[in-house]
C-alpha cells in the first residue's frame, strides 16, 4: 500500500513504478466528481453516496474513509482475486484506509510517501491548479496530521524529493526479504 498526502505526487511515482515492477493496480471507489482528463474505471470507478453506501453496507469494499470530503474505498474482490493467484498488489489509498487494510492483513506492506517539506507540498498543490485556496488549506491541515501520525502507522517512510529517487527507494524496499521496518 502506498499513502501520502494529496499533492505528494503518488500518482507519478506510482505510474513510474509500474515501468519498473510489475504489480496489479487497485482502482478504488469514489464519490468526488471526475477531474478533467479522468476516466471511470481508469483512474476510479466514480459513483453517487447511495451505490458507495451500498458496496460498504455489502461488504464489498476492503476499506473505506472519507477524505475532504469524498468517500474512498478499495473494492475487494479484484484485490483477492489478484492475492490468490500470487500477484503483487498495489493500493493508493488514503490513511485511515491503510490502517484498515494493515489490520485485516498484517503482512502487507505499508509505504508512506512524503514531500520533501511542508512548503513543498504547498507549492504542489498550488500548482495543480484545480484545488481552491479553502480546499489546499484544508488538504495541508490534514496533510499535516498524516506527516505525524506516518512513522508510527507506516513500515516505511519515502522521501519524494525526486520522483526517480522515490522510486529506487521503493524498488530497494520492495527487494528486501523482511517487510517490517525499522521504527
Amino acid at each position: 500500500m502506498i499513502s501520502g498526502p494529496s499533492g505528494v505526487g503518488k500518482s507519478t511515482v506510482v505510474g513510474a513504478l509500474a515501468d519498473r515492477h510489475r504489480f496489479f493496480f487497485s482502482i478504488s471507489a469514489t464519490t468526488r466528481p471526475a477531474r478533467p482528463g479522468e476516466t471511470n474505471g481508469i483512474e476510479y470507478y466514480f459513483v453517487d453516496s447511495d451505490e458507495f453506501a451500498r458496496m460498504r453496507d455489502r461488504g464489498d469494499l476492503l476499506e473505506w474513509a472519507e477524505y475532504s470530503g469524498n468517500l474512498y474505498g478499495t473494492p475487494r474482490a479484484p484485490v483477492l482475486q489478484r492475492m490468490a493467484i500470487g500477484d503483487d498488489v498495489l493500493l493508493d489509498i488514503e490513511v485511515k484506509g491503510a490502517m484498515q487494510v494493515k489490520e485485516s492483513y498484517p503482512g502487507a506492506i505499508t509505504l508512506f510517501l512524503t514531500p520533501p517539506t511542508g512548503e513543498e507540498l504547498e507549492r504542489r498543490l498550488r500548482n495543480r491548479g484545480d484545488t481552491s485556496l479553502e480546499d489546499i488549506e484544508r488538504r495541508l491541515s490534514i496533510a499535516r496530521w498524516q506527516l505525524k501520525e506516518a512513522r508510527q502507522r507506516f513500515d516505511h517512510v519515502v522521501v519524494n524529493d525526486s520522483v526517480e529517487a522515490a522510486v529506487e527507494r521503493i524498488l530497494r524496499i520492495l527487494r528486501t526479504p523482511s517487510t517490517k521496518a525499522e521504527r
